[in-house]
C-alpha cells in the first residue's frame, strides 16, 4: 500500500485491505477514514468488516462516502470537525478511497475552507499526484487559484497509465517499479481474471486443462500499482487524459496503450452462433478450447476443417497448431486413415518465414491434410455442417465454396479494439501508431504501445511483448528523467509450432523474417521439430510467464541498442 502524506497527522492511500491495518497501527493510525461507498468493486472489502477489524487493533473507523466527483458541503464541514478533534487528542488520521483522489480532494476543501493557503493545497495534492482544483473552487472565494491548476483538470494524475492489463501491461508495471518503485502507475482493465493465451493450444490438444491458464487478476498485479477497474472510451492526448466509462477521466505524465485485439466472431456470418455446438471450435476461445480436445477424441472418422483469417492475427501459427495436435492423436490412434484433414487459409504461404516451412509441410503430408490458400471463412451453418469460403486466388476471385464438416476449428477474423481505432491514436489501419524500434507514439510523445494492438511489423505472440515491454520501461524512465531515449526493439516473435505431442518447431524471428534464435544451434535448431522445444513450451515458459515476466523479471529479454536499430 501506497502512504501519501497530505499533513503532520493526516495520510490517504487507496483501498485498504486487512492485511493492511497492522501496518497503519505500527505507523501509529488511530483513526481511520472510509471515502468510499461499499459496492464499487466485488471483490472490495466492505467498511463494516475493516471497522470490526480495525477496533480489534484498537483504531476507530469512520465513514465519510460518496461517489466520485459528488462531494458534498456537509461532507467537507464533517471531515473538518473530524480533523480538528483528531487534532486536539492528538490522534493520527488515515483516510482511504479507491485511488486516494476522493481523500485527498475532501482533505483539500476542508483546508482550504478553514483559510489554508491555496497553492500551498495544490501542490501538496499534486505531489500525491492529484489535482484538486475543481475540489476545492466552492471554498475558495474570491482568492485566485495558480495559473496552471486548471490545465489538466483531470483526477486522479499519475506518473504512468497503463491501458490494459494482460501480460505487456501487468509486466510494464512490475518493469517499471523495478526501475523506479516510486513511480504512481494506474492500470485500467475491467477484468476480474486473467489468461496465459499461449497455453489454450494445449488445452485443445489434450496437454492442459483450461482452469491452468487462468488466475485472478488481483493477486498478479503489483500491490502499489492503483486499478481501475473500468474499461476505456476515450483518449485526449493533447490533455494527457483517457476516459473511462464511468465517466472519470485519468491524468498521466506517460501512457502505455495494450489493450490487446479484438477477436471479431461476429465477422463471420454464423460463427457465434455456432461456436461451442455442433462441431464447432476455436482454441482462441477460454471456454471453448477445451471443446476442442472433446471433438478430436470423439471423431473417429468424417472431415476436419481448419480455418486461418486475413492478417493480422495474434500467433499466427496458432490456427495450424490446432490441425498438427489433432493430426497427431488421430495418427496415434489409427483413426487418421478414416479423417480427412483440410486447412483453408486467407493466406497464401504456409507459414510467412519461410525457413520453417520445410519442416512444416512434412507434418500436413504426414497427416495427409490437403491446403487450401486464398480461401477466406465467410459464414458458419453449424446446424447444416457447412462452412462458405471466399476464394481470393487471382483465377477464382470471389468464388463462394461450400464444405461440409464434421469438425470445424475457427480462428476469428481480429481487429484493433474501437477505442483505439476511432482515436486520434491510430493510424488509417485503426492500429496505434508507433516508431518500430522504440514503441513510442510516432506524434504523441509521452505515448507508449505494447503488445498486439500496435502497427509495428511484428509477429503478435507473447514472446514479442516479453521483449517489447523492457524497450518500453526503460525508455519510459529515460523521458521522466529527461535522458535520451535508448533502448530499441528488434522485432522478436516467436511461436512454438507444436507439431506432434513431443515435439515443436521452435519458430523465432525479427524484423523482415531475420531468424533470431535465443539458444546456439547444437542445443536447439529451431527450424527442426525437437523434444527441447517441446519441454521449454510445455513446462518452462508457463512458469516464466507467471513468475518471471510477470514479476518484471527480464530474463533473456533485455533491449538491444536503440541506434543500432536504426542504422542498420
Amino acid at each position: 500500500m501506497q502512504i501519501m502524506t497530505l499533513s503532520d497527522t493526516l495520510t490517504a492511500s487507496a483501498q485498504v485491505e486487512l492485511d493492511d491495518l497492522t501496518s497503519l497501527k505500527e505507523q501509529g493510525v488511530q483513526l481511520l477514514v472510509c471515502n468510499r461507498p461499499d459496492g464499487e468493486a466485488q471483490d472490495q472489502v466492505s467498511f463494516d468488516t475493516l471497522a470490526t477489524a480495525a477496533q480489534e487493533l484498537g483504531i476507530e473507523a469512520v465513514s465519510i462516502a460518496f461517489k466520485a466527483g459528488e462531494q458534498t458541503p456537509q461532507q467537507v464541514e464533517q471531515f473538518v470537525e473530524l480533523l480538528a478533534s483528531a487534532k486536539n487528542s492528538d490522534k493520527k488520521v488515515h483516510a482511504f478511497c479507491r485511488t486516494g483522489n476522493r481523500s485527498t480532494c475532501l482533505w483539500s476543501a476542508a483546508s482550504v475552507s478553514q483559510g489554508a493557503n491555496v497553492d500551498a493545497v495544490l501542490a501538496t495534492a499534486k505531489q500525491a499526484g492529484f489535482d484538486v482544483s475543481e475540489a476545492i473552487k466552492p471554498f475558495v472565494g474570491d482568492t485566485p487559484m495558480a495559473a496552471n491548476t486548471t490545465e489538466n483538470p483531470a483526477k486522479p494524475s499519475f506518473d504512468v497509465v497503463i491501458v490494459g492489463a494482460g501480460s505487456g501491461g501487468i509486466a510494464a508495471a512490475s518493469s517499471l517499479l523495478k526501475r523506479n518503485s516510486a513511480l504512481r502507475i494506474a492500470l485500467v482493465d475491467p477484468a476480474e481474471s486473467h489468461y496465459y493465451q499461449p497455453g489454450w493450444t494445449m488445452v485443445g490438444g489434450g496437454v492442459f486443462t483450461n482452469t491452468q491458464t487462468k488466475r485472478a487478476m488481483r493477486d498478479l498485479i503489483p500491490n502499489t500499482v492503483s486499478w481501475i477497474k473500468q474499461s476505456v472510451v476515450g483518449f485526449t492526448p493533447e490533455a494527457n487524459t483517457i476516459q473511462c466509462d464511468d465517466g472519470q477521466s485519468l491524468h498521466y505524465q506517460q501512457l502505455i496503450v495494450a489493450p490487446g485485439l479484438v477477436l471479431n466472431w461476429e465477422g463471420i456470418k454464423g460463427l457465434k452462433e455456432s461456436l461451442g455446438k455442433n462441431g464447432v471450435t476455436s482454441n482462441y476461445s477460454y471456454d471453448h478450447s477445451a471443446y476442442t480436445w472433446e471433438l478430436v477424441k470423439g471423431l473417429k472418422k468424417g472431415r476436419a476443417i481448419f480455418t486461418q483469417p486475413p492478417m493480422p492475427i495474434k500467433c499466427a501459427g496458432a490456427p495450424q497448431k490446432a490441425l498438427y495436435l489433432s493430426g497427431d492423436h488421430w495418427y496415434r490412434s489409427g483413426a487418421l486413415k478414416d479423417i480427412s484433414i483440410d486447412f483453408f487459409n486467407a493466406g497464401g504461404v504456409l507459414f510467412g518465414v519461410g525457413a520453417y516451412v520445410p519442416a512444416l509441410q512434412k507434418y500436413i503430408d504426414k497427416y495427409k491434410a490437403k491446403t487450401h490458400f486464398n480461401h477466406t471463412l465467410v459464414e458458419v451453418d453449424g446446424d447444416n455442417k457447412r462452412a462458405y469460403f471466399k476464394s481470393s486466388d487471382p483465377e477464382k476471385e470471389g468464388e463462394l465454396l461450400c464444405e461440409e464438416f464434421d469438425m470445424l476449428h475457427v480462428c476469428p477474423p481480429q481487429k484493433s479494439p474501437d477505442f483505439v481505432a476511432s482515436s486520434a491514436l491510430a493510424d488509417a489501419g485503426g492500429w496505434l501508431d508507433v516508431d518500430q524500434f522504440s514503441l513510442q507514439h510516432k506524434k504523441f510523445a509521452n505515448v507508449w504501445g505494447l503488445g498486439d494492438v500496435m502497427n509495428t511489423p511484428n509477429a503478435k505472440t507473447m514472446a514479442a511483448v516479453r521483449k517489447q515491454v523492457p524497450v518500453v520501461a526503460s525508455n519510459i524512465v529515460s523521458a521522466l528523467a529527461g535522458r535520451e531515449l535508448t533502448a530499441g526493439y528488434d522485432g522478436y516473435g516467436s511461436c512454438p509450432l507444436t507439431v506432434e505431442r513431443g515435439k515443436i518447431v521452435l519458430a523465432e524471428f525479427g524484423y523482415g523474417g531475420k531468424l533470431l534464435p535465443s539458444f546456439p544451434t547444437f542445443l536447439l535448431n529451431g527450424t527442426t521439430p525437437t523434444w527441447m522445444a517441446w519441454v521449454l513450451k510445455k513446462d518452462m515458459l508457463p512458469a516464466i510467464y507467471w513468475h518471471a515476466m510477470l514479476k518484471g523479471r527480464e530474463w533473456l529479454a533485455g533491449p538491444k541498442k536503440l541506434k543500432a536499430l536504426r542504422d542498420a
